[in-house]
């Protein structure tokens, strides 16, 4: 009699603990619930492998690519939908109480807002490349902040919804970090400083990634990055440096990749004993072999002269004025080299040769010096 009323209340104890398992829900509805999910995920990994994909083939075979952007910025969201939708109805599958019943419900509505807004900040980018593709109306360097700032909203919206879904008020907070943000602000003029800088230099485009710019006293080099804080440009030693914007705000910049041509200024200095005619000579060979060449520039586009300027201390200067079409620094140096072998070979073959610095001493008068003691006795003098 007793083992069968223990075997009973041990069978009561089991169908209790089945019943109220799991935080007071009965074990099968959670089983089910796990199922239900478990469903869910296969059919995630399933649509991954043949919806996903097929779409990503399709769109490899069209003209564009925004497309596969498209595609790709959508793809991890895309897969997290099926969890999503597992989540809701195993969480149906639930025999609960009122309150956890709201606090699922919160939770269904804070996976759908997190899902959307992911999907949105990743949709920034492609969105952002097809900005760029306008000519004329923003900047590589002005469409990535606006895909940073874009990415910077999404996050503080959904952070803000998924808050006021489950009953933090939002206002309040932002409040106090405006609050707060004052205090940051006023030891922090230097941040704020060179975040202005930066939207100055980007909205007046002086320069972008990739271009060659000089700024006195600052830096020289490559731009890789123009950033909120910083503008990162590569020396040409290959270093990176990291310049305040406020420097590039305040500061003349010279971009050397919007030249035109690149200029070529020498004074070739000739002997003076060379005559008229060789001057001449000189100076229409050097002229013929610039405007013959087609390295440089014509004269309609540009100031071309070839002069004789002055006269030097020790040479009779003849001014080489011009300008070559490329402005690659490697060709220009090239062109450089070519045009000074061309001149050598005229001045030479004109019979003048280059002058070099040099003085000359006259003297009128010797000065007074010492009577030379002889080393033997004039002849018939005696010792």
């Amino acid at each position: 009699m007793n083992t069968t009323s223990g075997l009973q209340e041990f069978w009561d104890l089991v169908v209790t603990v089945w019943r109220e398992g799991v935080f007071g829900i009965d074990i099968s509805h959670v089983l089910l619930a796990a199922l239900i999910l478990f469903v869910f995920i296969a059919i995630r990994n399933l649509f991954t492998r043949f919806i996903l994909s097929a779409l990503k083939r399709g769109a490899s075979k069209t003209h564009t690519d925004l497309d596969e952007r498209l595609i790709d910025a959508l793809y991890d969201p895309i897969r997290f939908v099926p969890v999503v939708i597992g989540v809701f109805f195993a969480t149906r599958a639930l025999d609960v109480e009122d309150t956890t019943r709201a606090f699922f419900y919160n939770l269904n509505r804070s996976l759908i807002a997190f899902t959307l807004f992911w999907a949105f900040f990743r949709l920034s980018q492609p969105a952002g490349m097809l900005l760029s593709r306008i000519k004329g109306v923003m900047t590589p360097a002005m469409v990535e902040w606006v895909i940073k700032a874009a990415r910077i909203m999404f996050v503080a919206l959904g952070v803000a919804t998924i808050l006021e879904m489950w009953g933090i008020a939002v206002a309040p907070i932002i409040a106090g970090l405006g609050l707060f943000g004052v205090a940051v602000a006023l030891g922090a003029q230097d941040l704020f400083k060179n975040l202005i800088a930066g939207l100055f230099v980007i909205g007046e485009r002086r320069f972008n990634a990739g271009d060659w710019i000089h700024v006195d006293g600052v830096v020289e080099g490559t731009v890789l990055q123009i950033g909120f804080r910083t503008t990162t440009v590569r020396r040409f030693d290959r270093a990176p440096v990291y310049v305040p914007n406020a420097r590039l705000a305040d500061n003349a910049v010279t971009n050397f990749s919007r030249m035109s041509h690149r200029r070529i200024l020498w004074m070739v200095g000739v002997e003076y004993r060379t005559t008229l005619e060789q001057l001449k000579q000189i100076r229409d060979g050097i002229e013929q072999y610039i405007l013959e060449n087609e390295d440089f520039a014509k004269p309609s586009d540009v100031p071309t002269f070839v002069r004789i300027d002055s006269f030097n201390d020790s040479s009779i200067d003849i001014m080489v004025y011009c300008f070559t079409n490329t402005i690659v620094w490697g060709d220009w140096l090239e062109i450089k080299e070519r045009l000074a072998y061309r001149i050598k070979e005229i001045v030479e073959g004109a019979g003048s040769s280059f002058a070099f610095p040099s003085r000359s001493l006259y003297l009128e008068t010797l000065p007074d010096a010492p009577e030379v003691f002889p080393l033997s006795p004039p002849a018939g003098k005696k010792t």
